[in-house]
């Protein structure tokens, strides 16, 4: 069974199609990316797939359930990290952490935290109140926030932003080996094309609200004859090669 299955899905803002009869799977136990540039698509298609915004049309199966009809059997098994969404300032990041271990009934949740922040790094910063964190700290500590139930289908908008290069890679490496240990399927959504080659099975690219290619990276690279995903990402951008029929 496909961990996600989107069919036909659209949504509308008045005379705005913002996402327009879209269609794809995400394999289970398998990280795809959703690519394209900004206005895109890609954050209301996320919006759609937790359940925050109703499509217009369309249908979306997350992990079995058909989110229309049954959304919160899937919630609960599902998670959501971007680094664009503030948790409340004045909590501390320890009692960030307590609030949605609570929401997600997370066993031992204190002793849960105390993983996430051992292998995120977020000791120094437990008892910090968020408002007070830097860019990077912002990002791992939405990413540990999205970890705390042990997802098995988790929704990444942009996971390294802000996070410099060495934090980034062992960001990278963590979500590689949480993967490979859990069997949990990611959908990523991200601008650093080399994040995407080194993580994603499967790519599916959006523009203007419509998928106009999909494959694995490497048969994208074999497509548009070039070296590496971000000259594919442009050529699409700058219509230097006709879409793909999807």
């Amino acid at each position: 069974m496909d961990a996600i299955q989107v069919e036909n899905l659209s949504k509308r803002y008045g005379a705005v199609l913002a996402v327009d009869d879209i269609s794809f799977a995400a394999p289970t136990g398998a990280t795809v990316g959703l690519l394209g540039g900004n206005g895109a698509g890609k954050t209301t298609t996320i919006a759609m797939l937790l359940g925050l915004l109703v499509p217009t049309s369309g249908r979306i199966t997350v992990l079995g359930h058909d989110m229309a009809k049954d959304r919160f059997a899937a919630l609960a098994r599902m998670n959501f990290s971007s680094p664009y969404v503030a948790l409340p300032s004045r909590l501390t990041v320890r009692e960030n952490m307590r609030v949605y271990g609570h929401l997600y009934d997370v066993a031992r949740v204190d002793d849960r935290i105390a993983v996430l922040a051992r292998e995120l790094d977020l000791g120094p910063i437990l008892d910090r109140p968020a408002g007070q964190l830097s860019a990077g700290q912002k990002t791992r500590v939405a990413l540990a926030k999205a970890l705390i139930n042990r997802p098995e289908l988790l929704l990444l908008d942009e996971p390294t932003a802000s996070l410099d290069p060495d934090t980034g890679d062992l960001v990278r490496t963590w979500l590689e080996q949480y993967r490979t240990e859990s069997g949990c399927t990611i959908l990523l959504a991200s601008h650093n094309m080399a994040e995407v080659e080194r993580l994603c099975s499967h790519v599916v690219m959006l523009k203007q609200g419509k998928v106009v290619d999909r494959g694995s990276p490497d048969e994208l690279l074999t497509r548009y004859g070039r070296h590496d995903l971000e000259a594919v990402f442009l050529d699409i951008a700058r219509d230097r090669r006709q879409a793909i029929p999807a």
